[in-house]
């Protein structure tokens, strides 16, 4: 297959992401832009470099997205080699072939890779000390990406949700049809984020990268608007979802601690990230407000 200045290769295509990301690059304003390959893990093991080397060379982006990941935070704690291969010995793999053939590779981490002891928002020079397996691993690709690709975009994210695949929105969905009554953790405060929304920006940089000389590489933190807590979240979850009778009743929710729910992998108590360094790359529109995307969701669900 030749090269193609307008080929962007996707990895992770079944995830929230990579499902935003195909739905984003059919609309009305982008489906002639780029040609999107959406790869799967049955189509491509990124684990395995000689299969990187292979599908890369053979379909030539001119941008990589790595929206894979192993994202079971808790099983983690009990398949860390598993997380490991996914999170960082994939992400290696694919920033040594993408820089042996000249491609620029977007890359999504997360809030984990901070201990969530701060109380003010991270920004992306601040210390990393990720809690535990899910942290580290994806901590690890972090690194991969930035020692052996120059021309590299990572967004770190939070608290991602979406139509697709399994998140804290559908949880709360389902458990709102079987019980009458919630017990919600209240003190761990983040920033819930809209996967096509991730996507939109995601698609920005592409635009950047594809249409002029581009210089912005690094990090950079990409979140919802406001800070809640889990508790806050499903709050506005339900009251939502009964306003468009997608369910009849909202069950009772009752906040509690961390403390009275353990859970294998610990958690960060504050995971806010901090916005500004992308809202001076791309403007103040970047921000979104998680409560709109939260409404698309619950609506395209409905329907």
């Amino acid at each position: 297959m030749s090269a193609s200045p307008n080929r962007v290769l996707l990895t992770g295509a079944n995830g929230q992401v990579g499902r935003c990301v195909q739905d984003r690059a059919k609309m009305a304003d982008r489906v002639n832009r780029y040609e999107l390959v959406a790869l799967g893990r049955s189509d491509l093991d990124i684990t395995s470099l000689t299969q990187v080397e292979e599908v890369l060379s053979r379909f030539q982006p001119r941008v990589v997205i790595n929206a894979a990941a192993y994202t079971a935070v808790d099983r983690a704690e009990q398949e860390p080699e598993s997380a490991y291969m996914v999170n960082a010995e994939a992400s290696k793999n694919l920033a040594l072939v993408c820089g042996k053939l000249g491609i620029p590779l977007v890359h999504i981490s997360t809030d984990y890779v901070f201990d969530g002891s701060n109380s003010t928002p991270y920004d992306e020079e601040m210390p990393t000390s990720p809690l535990g397996a899910y942290g580290r691993t994806k901590l690890a690709g972090e690194e991969a990406v930035r020692e052996h690709l120059s021309q590299h975009l990572i967004f770190r994210t939070s608290w991602v949700f979406s139509e697709y695949g399994n998140n804290f929105v559908k949880t709360m969905l389902r458990l709102g049809q079987e019980r009458d009554q919630l017990s919600i953790v209240s003190d761990q405060i983040g920033c819930p984020t809209y996967a096509g929304h991730i996507a939109e920006i995601i698609l920005r940089f592409v635009d950047e990268i594809n249409e002029k000389e581009f210089s912005g590489w690094g990090t950079y933190h990409l979140c919802g608007d406001k800070a809640v807590s889990w508790f806050d979240f499903a709050q506005a979850v339900f009251t939502k979802a009964v306003e468009i009778t997608l369910l009849a009743d909202a069950p009772e929710l009752t906040p509690i601690s961390t403390a009275d729910y353990p859970t294998p992998a610990a958690r960060p108590a504050f995971s806010v990230l901090d916005n500004k360094k992308l809202q001076d790359m791309l403007g103040s529109d970047t921000v979104r407000d998680w409560r709109a995307g939260l409404s698309t969701v619950l609506e395209k669900l409905a329907s």
